[in-house]
């Protein structure tokens, strides 16, 4: 049985195996073949036309991106990079080790956390050298704030902003941004975020003729011939062709989080329909290695968050809270609210395992900023208020007992939760749950408490679930992203990035960046040790 499998025949090596190469027809040819294009699958197909290698890039979807085309910084934690330096940066590469390996503990192996960490600022160095390209310092402060070495400006940059004025073919080929595809808003003629980092990889691509783009194509199966990979069975619509692949083929094609069958065979907490990457996150790569012997680890794990719960039924990434509180069904405030995200979510996790707590539970503020929730960035934007209260999703009373009643807590417990709450306000210090005592905690409070009395009425809710950013589980490499089989060993020819990848950080989300980081970085790796660099 592989490791974090629950299914050793869905893991035997001689499931579904494909035939020879010397019996399949192939209808294309590469030195590089990478399946998936955000930010794993474009910086390693960047990298495999700029090394001179050339390269086919299969998107299973209509649009290039992936679930980092979603993200509304599009940052990198790469410590020690070439940006931040610009930027008065002052941190060491042993410092970052140190807050890295705290945290993350020996879940992962240290040689794989090391490669990460040393990792970045090279990249940085490589994709700067490109004039279509470029970062900018993006201050976030590292997410376990009391860990050794933690740095409290963060060590995180992100792709500066591009105007797509006279380029609405690139603009409409990136997916997102999430108001465009949930809520039908129109398209804007600026990337940002996680779009400019995938359509500045798109643009520098252009320069290169050794670069084959196909959207709309899934990978099926992978081809192996005397124990190596050298190419694959995509299809396009009803079509099915092969691919092969000289040098290997990199699986960057994201995690299974849209895949419920996937979610409950592996123990991954929520659902398909709360998640934040893409339909086309199916977990086709994996299955497709899977099926040829490869290992995997983590496979019940995700990048957490909670989910504010919109009109459409999906509970939605939400961060940046500048007040109110969360209450379970009985009532009680149960968490540090300005944590961050992950942390957040496994708190929640945690607490439903041991039956202590059921979904929905509440936000519940006061009237000072009307009724929309105290929200900076709800990722999915908002839509109508009137569409949340239709829909019972925002509560509105005059006290603070008939809130509770809307809701369905106890009224007694609801009042004591939020005396209690005050009272910590007004001493500045949260005695129950630590909020406010880390960089993190106040970094969205514009130098003010992040304790904010609920006083002022009327009073609201608003509901949430349990959201995630994608799986983070995945198939086991080593340090140049080869995956491994159950001993092991490399199988030749196979590379895997980003959320297709076990994580290095293992359970935890050391600070905002990590996801992309480790996608751009693996896949980089991989094609670099494919180039013979």
């Amino acid at each position: 049985m592989c490791r974090g499998c629950r299914n050793s025949v869905t893991c035997s090596p001689e499931r579904n195996r494909r035939k020879a190469s010397s019996m399949v027809d192939w209808a294309e040819e590469c030195d590089v073949l990478v399946v998936g294009s955000g930010a794993g699958g474009c910086c390693g197909a960047y990298t495999a036309a700029r090394e001179g290698l050339s390269v086919v890039l299969v998107e299973a979807s209509e649009y290039f991106g992936g679930t980092t085309a979603y993200s509304g910084g599009g940052g990198v934690w790469f410590p020690t990079n070439a940006v931040l330096r610009r930027a008065g940066d002052d941190d060491t590469i042993d410092d970052a080790l140190t807050y890295y390996h705290a945290v993350v503990g020996d879940r992962t192996p240290r040689d794989l956390q090391d490669a990460y960490v040393r990792g970045g600022a090279p990249l940085i160095d490589y994709l700067e050298a490109d004039e279509d390209i470029e970062f900018t310092a993006y201050p976030w402060p590292d997410y376990f704030g009391k860990a050794p070495k933690a740095s409290a400006k963060g060590r995180h940059i992100a792709p500066t902003p591009r105007s797509v004025v006279d380029d609405p073919e690139l603009n409409e080929s990136v997916r997102g941004p999430l108001g465009r595809e949930r809520n039908g808003d129109p398209l804007p003629d600026k990337l940002i975020g996680g779009r400019a980092l995938i359509g500045r990889f798109l643009l520098a691509m252009r320069k290169y003729p050794n670069v084959q783009l196909h959207r709309n194509t899934a990978l099926e199966e992978l081809v192996v011939e005397d124990g190596a990979v050298v190419g694959a069975i995509v299809s396009h619509g009803d079509q099915r062709r092969a691919v092969r692949a000289r040098k290997g083929v990199v699986l960057a094609a994201g995690g299974f989080d849209h895949n419920d069958e996937m979610r409950a065979q592996y123990g991954v907490p929520g659902a398909a329909r709360d998640s934040m990457g893409p339909w086309s996150n199916l977990g086709k790569a994996h299955q497709a290695a899977i099926a040829i012997g490869a290992d995997v680890d983590l496979m019940s794990e995700a990048w957490w968050s909670p989910g504010l719960t919109h009109p459409d039924g999906r509970s939605a990434f939400a961060l940046c809270f500048t007040g109110g509180i969360f209450v379970d069904q009985d009532g009680n405030r149960f968490t540090n609210e300005y944590a961050p995200y992950d942390r957040l979510g496994r708190d929640i996790i945690a607490r439903m395992d041991k039956g202590e707590m059921t979904l929905p539970f509440w936000m519940i503020y006061d009237d000072r900023g009307g009724v929309v929730p105290p929200i900076a960035a709800t990722n999915v934007p908002l839509v109508e208020t009137e569409k949340y209260e239709a829909a019972g999703l925002w509560k509105t009373a005059d006290t603070l007992a008939e809130l509770a009643g809307q809701i369905g807590v106890p009224a007694e417990a609801l009042e004591a939760t939020v005396a209690r709450f005050n009272r910590l306000a007004a001493t500045g210090v949260d005695e129950d749950f630590g909020r406010g005592d880390e960089p993190y905690d106040v970094a969205f409070t514009g130098g003010g408490s992040a304790l904010v009395p609920i006083e002022k009425g009327p009073f609201h809710a608003a509901q949430f679930g349990i959201s995630d950013l994608g799986t983070k589980g995945g198939l086991r490499t080593d340090t140049v992203g080869r995956v491994l089989d159950g001993a092991g060993t490399p199988i030749a020819g196979l590379y895997a990035a980003g959320n297709t990848m076990a994580a290095p950080s293992g359970t935890v989300y050391p600070g905002g960046g990590n996801p992309i980081g480790t996608s751009a970085l693996f896949a980089h790796l991989a094609v670099r040790h494919m180039a013979g660099a």
